[in-house]
């Protein structure tokens, strides 16, 4: 009688153990769905940079990669579609579309998380982009040097793609930014797990360098803008 009882705590612990671990793994995806969503703003992006480089880079360092808000364009409150919040931040673009000619550049780019996404984003950009010439920059089913070539041979006024080929193309030339205005990131769009891109380790960590690559001095400099879609 001793043993049964000794071995029936023992039990009702270990189910208790598992039951609690399954309520840990649903307590994440349930904050996820019940949470409502949050517009992206610049503190945000800053704050990323800040908690990435903090551990490894001074505090003068840190400091040079921070942007001024007007470093940054309006960000969407989550009520536009991708056509019409390019529409409120850049309503010359008609013009700007007309006067670009340079060769191994864009006016704007997109960074987004996937190749499936940048082709969402390319549909959905139709009433804003009008006869424009748009690159896909990614890297599934496409060689880095089949985009460089296009991009030598050809005028393309936006870029859409991942920051990983982006950054490899910046790296080897293909593509210049002399000519780019602006910037946009895929900030708020979640994913089938509800990651945004800045959720997941390998895209976060692309898009940092890439905007510590060049991005964040032309900022400085104003010749680029940053947008959080």
């Amino acid at each position: 009688p001793t043993e049964c009882f000794l071995s029936q705590p023992e039990e009702k612990q270990e189910t208790t153990t598992i039951k609690a671990k399954k309520r840990k793994k649903k307590k994440i995806s349930d904050i996820l769905q019940k949470s409502a969503p949050k517009p992206g703003v610049p503190a945000d992006l800053q704050n990323l940079l800040s908690q990435h480089f903090a551990g490894n880079r001074s505090v003068i360092e840190i400091e040079e990669l921070k942007l001024s808000d007007s470093c940054f364009l309006p960000a969407n409150d989550l009520t536009h579609s991708f056509s019409s919040y390019l529409k409120e931040i850049c309503p010359k673009w008609a013009k700007l579309r007309r006067n670009h000619k340079e060769k191994k550049s864009v006016v704007m780019l997109v960074i987004c998380s996937s190749a499936l996404r940048s082709l969402e984003l390319i549909k959905s950009m139709t009433a804003f982009k009008g006869d424009c010439r748009v690159l896909k920059l990614f890297a599934k089913h496409i060689k880095i040097k089949e985009q460089m070539n296009m991009l030598e041979k050809g005028v393309f006024h936006i870029g859409v793609g991942t920051p990983g080929r982006v950054k490899a193309l910046v790296e080897q030339d293909g593509l210049c930014l002399s000519s780019t205005k602006y910037m946009i990131l895929d900030w708020n769009w979640r994913d089938q797990k509800l990651r945004r891109m800045m959720d997941i380790p390998e895209i976060k960590k692309e898009t940092i360098d890439l905007l510590e690559m060049s991005i964040i001095k032309l900022c400085r400099e104003g010749s680029v803008k940053l947008g959080l879609f």
